[in-house]
């Protein structure tokens, strides 16, 4: 069983500074290397890693960049037989500042251009399976069949029909009345605290049941950074706590935990073994510098796991 992920793959650059500039300040950073990343990709890689059947899609320039960003995904283990170019897009890039324990992010924008699925891609993408996307990306999916176009909420609509099972990663964003015709039906949708806070203007997972069986989403999982995680399926509340660290590097928790709980679910583990798994798996990405840091295979994790971080 092929998962599918549509999404950013970019090149990171990173900067160092002691502290982040308030308005009309000044500050200095310091350079570090940079790394190919993109939340989506650091998602299918970490599920490649596992294991994962996966197939990515992206809109990209024809650029040495865009041509780098893909072979890096090949190295991984992630398919890219769908992808999709645009010569006239900027080069995808990602500003990363870390400081004080917290990375701030930049990302430069690339447009809303429409992204046309081939034949080849919707085919592919009528089979069961996983879907893991956001709504920037979804928005933007249009597909042309024998009836007409396809788009939007109407494509993903067509999707669940023939069992490609929707994972929403929210992040930060959250989300709004006008995106539930996307969300709606979806198998999981991940939030982070601001990302929860955004979308309900308040912090309780459990005042979410009704919100969650209206919509016919089948868990809502709220990412609690050191503290683990938590997820509600409308009736039940669980709740995994996270690990003692010694953290190095945020960038791409969010993107472990999301391409791990892909994978487990993938596996036909039950909701609550999953959302260990995940939780530990983003807590030990958390240890290692670099967008991918979360890249193991299963039994690393474990043994990461068994081995006292508990």
């Amino acid at each position: 069983m092929t998962a599918f992920f549509i999404g950013d793959v970019a090149i990171d650059e990173y900067y160092t500074a002691d502290r982040w500039p308030g308005r009309a300040d000044k500050g200095r950073v310091t350079e570090l290397p940079a790394e190919i990343g993109g939340s989506i990709a650091n998602a299918a890689v970490v599920h490649a890693r596992l294991g994962g059947e996966t197939q990515f899609i992206s809109l990209l320039n024809s650029s040495p960049l865009s041509q780098r960003l893909i072979a890096d995904l090949r190295e991984n283990r992630v398919r890219v037989d769908h992808m999709l170019t645009d010569p006239a897009i900027p080069e995808s890039r990602n500003l990363i500042f870390l400081v004080d324990g917290e990375h701030i992010v930049l990302t430069v924008e690339m447009g809303e251009q429409p992204m046309w699925l081939t034949s080849e891609s919707l085919k592919a993408l009528r089979r069961p399976g996983f879907l893991y996307t956001t709504l920037y990306r979804v928005r933007r999916l249009h597909a042309r069949t024998e009836d007409g176009v396809l788009k939007q909420a109407a494509l993903l609509a067509d999707l669940r029909q023939h069992e490609r099972r929707s994972i929403f990663d929210l992040d930060v964003g959250g989300c709004a009345p006008e995106d539930m015709p996307y969300l709606t039906g979806a198998a999981v949708v991940i939030f982070n605290q601001v990302g929860f806070r955004a979308a309900f203007g308040h912090d309780d997972i459990t005042r979410i049941g009704p919100w969650t069986r209206d919509y016919q989403i089948g868990w809502v999982v709220r990412t609690l950074a050191a503290n683990g995680a938590e997820a509600c399926n409308g009736d039940t509340v669980l709740r995994t706590a996270g690990f003692p660290v010694d953290v190095i590097d945020v960038t791409g928790a969010g993107d472990t935990f999301g391409g791990s709980l892909t994978w487990c679910l993938s596996q036909g583990q039950n909701f609550n073994e999953a959302l260990d798994f995940s939780v530990a798996a983003a807590s030990r990405s958390v240890t290692i510098h670099g967008p991918r840091g979360g890249k193991a295979s299963a039994d690393e994790i474990r043994r990461w796991r068994e081995k006292g971080h508990q």
